[in-house]
């Protein structure tokens, strides 16, 4: 099966690759626009208790729904092709980036706040050089999470004509054909993987070296 698997991939690798391309551009940009909304939100809500009570209960409730169903949801406002599924990827990134960027900036020292503030500091300059800084592992951490979800999501949006890898695992079990569904399932799975990865690495680098775990 394996070998069989192998052989489709090299005679068909501009197949291959324009799938490839497809679902990482569809990641990727999912993900760099809920970033873009969340954390600026979230930034905000953490200043406020009450509102970011109400914001994280909400996100709670929406990564209760599956990735299916917000892709259906897509379908009847915005029709097929890429732009509903980089939508509903969007939502589905949205809600682990609020919540960690909200809670990250609630945990920070109100001490190291308010001393910032006697020096001198603008609340601009506070968040930017120390909110922001002191939240950046928790924030780091909803956007590895939303990054997993965003790459394993996308192999659904081949329901909705959103194009990747998932168009082939659909077509590899209705026809039954398991080498073409292992072409397509193996790289998915390694690109949640190195999704992990990657952003566990940016983490680590981005975190400064004091607030990195195991640090003295």
């Amino acid at each position: 099966m394996v070998e069989a698997a192998w052989a489709y991939l090299l005679n068909h690798p501009k197949l291959f690759r324009d799938a490839l391309v497809t679902h990482l551009t569809l990641s990727a940009s999912a993900l760099a626009i809920a970033t873009i909304l969340a954390a600026p939100l979230g930034i905000i809500l953490g200043r406020y208790p009450r509102a970011a009570l109400v914001a994280i209960n909400a996100a709670n409730v929406a990564r209760t729904v599956p990735s299916l169903a917000i892709l259906a949801i897509m379908l009847p406002i915005l029709g097929t092709g890429f732009l509903p599924s980089l939508v509903a990827l969007t939502i589905l990134a949205i809600p682990p980036i609020l919540i960690n960027t909200s809670v990250g900036i609630r945990q920070v020292d109100p001490d190291a706040v308010e001393s910032a503030l006697g020096m001198g500091m603008s609340r601009l300059q506070v968040m930017g050089k120390i909110e922001v800084p002191m939240a950046l592992p928790v924030i780091s951490a909803g956007v590895r999470t939303a990054g997993v979800q965003v790459v394993a999501g996308a192999t659904l949006a081949a329901f909705i004509g959103g194009g990747g890898l998932g168009g082939f695992i659909t077509s590899g079990i209705a026809l039954m054909q398991l080498p073409l569904l292992l072409v397509w399932a193996v790289p998915i799975a390694l690109l949640a993987i190195g999704t992990e990865i990657l952003f566990h690495l940016l983490e680590r680098t981005l975190t400064p070296r004091g607030m990195r775990p195991g640090s003295s």
